[in-house]
C-alpha cells in the first residue's frame, strides 16, 4: 500500500477568495480519494480573522491538516524572505513526523521550498506554475526594471524558474500555449513528457443557471433597478493590474449605440470612484453603470440576470500562460463572452464552444464588429450547449481526477524507488 502523505504549499491564503475557489476545492477532492494532505498557506491577517472558522471547518471535514502562517506584506522583499523561512521550518518539521511522498507547490515562491525538499530528501516535486510569475511581475509593472534591486531579483528568479522546470517531477501548466515557452527554457525541441495542462476549473454544479435561486435573482433585480427590458452586459472580478477598464468602458460606449437599452453591470469588490471618474472622462453614460459585489453563494443568481459579459486583459507575453477563472464561471452559466485575443488558450476555447467573440484590437470599428457578431451569436446560440462545453473544459471533478492521476503516478514511483533501495 503506497503512502499518501502529501504536502501542499501555497503563498496564496485559503482565507482569500482565490484560495477558496482555486485551491481548497481541489484539495478536498484529493482528500476524498485517500490522500492525507498537510497544507501550508500564507494568510493576510484581516482575511484570516474574518474567514478562519470557515476554512477550519472545511479542513476538518476533509481531514486536511492546515498550517497557516501570517503573510508578511512589508517590507516587500524582506517580508517574502521571512515567509519563505517560516514555511521551510514548518515543512521540515512536518516531513520528519509524516515522511511526505510528494510536495505540491503552487507557483514560484512555494517552489523554492519544494526544490529544497526535492534535493535534500528526494521527495517528488510538483511545480504547479500558475503562469509565468516572474514575467508577470515585469509585464504588470510591479517590478520596475530600472531599479537595480528588482533587476537582480528578476534574474535570480529566472534562474530559479529554470531550476523548477528542470527538477520538477511534474509541471502543471494552465495552458497549452505555455508549452513551447517551457520547451525553450528546458532547451528541448520535443514536448517535455512531464507537463500536464489543467486550466482554472470551476464548480459547474454551483455555477448553473438552472440551479440559481429565483428569489435571490428577483431580489438582485429589485435592488439594482434592473427590468426585463434592460440588456445586461456584465464584468466580473478585479479591475486592477491586468484588466483594462478604459477599453471596456469604450467598448460599452460603442455597444450602447447599437443596443440603447443596455446597462453595464460591474461585479467587483473594488471601490467604484476611479472607474466612474474614468467613465465620465470618456463620455460614457454613468447612469447606465451599475456597481455591486456578491458573496459566492449568491453569485449564480446575480449572473443569471446577465445577457453577456466582457473582459479585456492587458496583452503581454506572460498572459499566454493565463487561464481566467471567470471564463469557466461565465460559460458554465451559459453566458456568452467578449474578450481580447492572446490570453492563454481562451481564443481556442471560445471558438470551440461557439460561446462568444474574440476582439482583435481596441478601437471603435472592432468594438462595433464584436457587438454585431455577439448579437448574431445570441440569436443562434444554445445555452445548454455552451454549458456542456464548459463542463467538458472546466469541470472541477475533471481537474481533481487529473491531479489524482499525477499524484498516483508520482507516489507509486517514489515508493518503487524506496523499495529498490532496501
Amino acid at each position: 500500500m503506497p503512502t499518501k502523505n502529501t504536502l501542499y504549499i501555497s503563498y496564496d491564503g485559503m482565507t482569500d477568495p482565490l484560495g477558496q475557489s482555486q485551491v481548497l476545492p481541489y484539495l478536498c477532492g484529493l482528500s476524498k480519494k485517500g490522500y492525507r494532505i498537510s497544507l501550508i498557506s500564507a494568510e493576510k491577517p484581516h482575511l484570516y480573522t474574518l474567514n478562519k472558522s470557515i476554512i477550519e471547518k472545511i479542513c476538518a471535514e476533509y481531514e486536511i491538516k492546515w498550517h497557516p502562517i501570517k503573510y508578511t506584506k512589508s517590507p516587500p522583499i524582506l517580508g517574502t524572505l521571512l515567509d519563505i523561512n517560516k514555511i521551510k521550518k514548518i515543512a521540515l518539521k512536518l516531513h520528519k513526523s509524516q515522511s511526505f511522498s510528494l510536495v505540491h507547490c503552487r507557483s514560484y515562491i512555494p517552489s523554492i521550498i519544494g526544490l529544497f525538499l526535492k534535493k535534500k530528501y528526494k521527495i517528488p516535486f510538483i511545480f504547479d506554475m500558475r503562469g509565468f510569475w516572474v514575467d508577470e511581475k515585469v509585464d504588470g509593472k510591479i517590478w520596475k526594471m530600472a531599479n537595480p534591486l528588482y533587476r537582480f531579483i528578476f534574474y535570480f528568479m529566472k534562474q530559479r524558474e529554470k531550476d523548477f522546470f528542470k527538477t520538477a517531477d511534474r509541471i502543471i501548466s494552465l495552458t497549452n500555449k505555455a508549452i513551447p515557452v517551457i520547451q525553450r527554457i528546458l532547451e528541448k525541441k520535443e514536448n517535455p513528457q512531464n507537463i500536464t495542462v489543467i486550466p482554472c476549473c470551476v464548480d459547474v454544479n454551483h455555477f448553473s443557471r438552472n440551479l440559481a435561486d429565483d428569489s435571490i435573482k428577483r431580489n438582485w433585480e429589485n435592488t439594482l433597478g434592473i427590468t426585463e427590458k434592460d440588456y445586461i452586459l456584465c464584468y466580473l472580478g478585479s479591475l486592477s493590474t491586468w484588466y483594462l477598464p478604459k477599453e471596456m468602458l469604450l467598448f460599452f460606449k460603442t455597444f450602447q449605440k447599437i443596443v440603447p437599452h443596455a446597462k453595464f453591470l460591474i461585479i467587483t469588490t473594488e471601490e467604484p470612484d476611479s472607474f466612474l471618474a474614468l467613465a465620465k472622462f470618456l463620455g460614457v453614460d454613468v447612469e447606465k453603470l451599475i456597481f455591486t459585489s456578491s458573496k459566492r453563494k449568491e453569485l449564480p443568481a446575480l449572473l443569471s440576470i446577465c445577457n453577456s459579459s466582457v473582459f479585456f486583459i492587458k496583452p503581454a507575453f506572460s498572459k499566454i500562460a493565463s487561464s481566467p477563472t471567470k471564463l469557466g464561471e461565465l460559460l458554465s452559466m451559459g453566458i456568452p463572452v467578449i474578450c481580447n485575443t492572446g490570453i492563454g488558450d481562451t481564443d481556442e476555447m471560445i471558438k470551440a464552444s461557439h460561446s462568444g467573440v474574440i476582439c482583435n484590437s481596441f478601437d471603435e470599428d472592432e468594438y462595433k464588429r464584436c457587438t454585431l457578431q455577439l448579437l448574431k451569436i445570441e440569436k443562434e446560440m444554445d445555452v445548454q450547449l455552451i454549458r456542456e462545453k464548459a463542463i467538458e473544459l472546466f469541470n472541477l471533478e475533471n481537474g481533481v481526477d487529473t491531479y489524482a492521476n499525477v499524484y498516483q503516478e508520482l507516489v507509486l514511483r517514489n515508493d518503487d524507488k524506496a523499495h529498490s533501495l532496501k
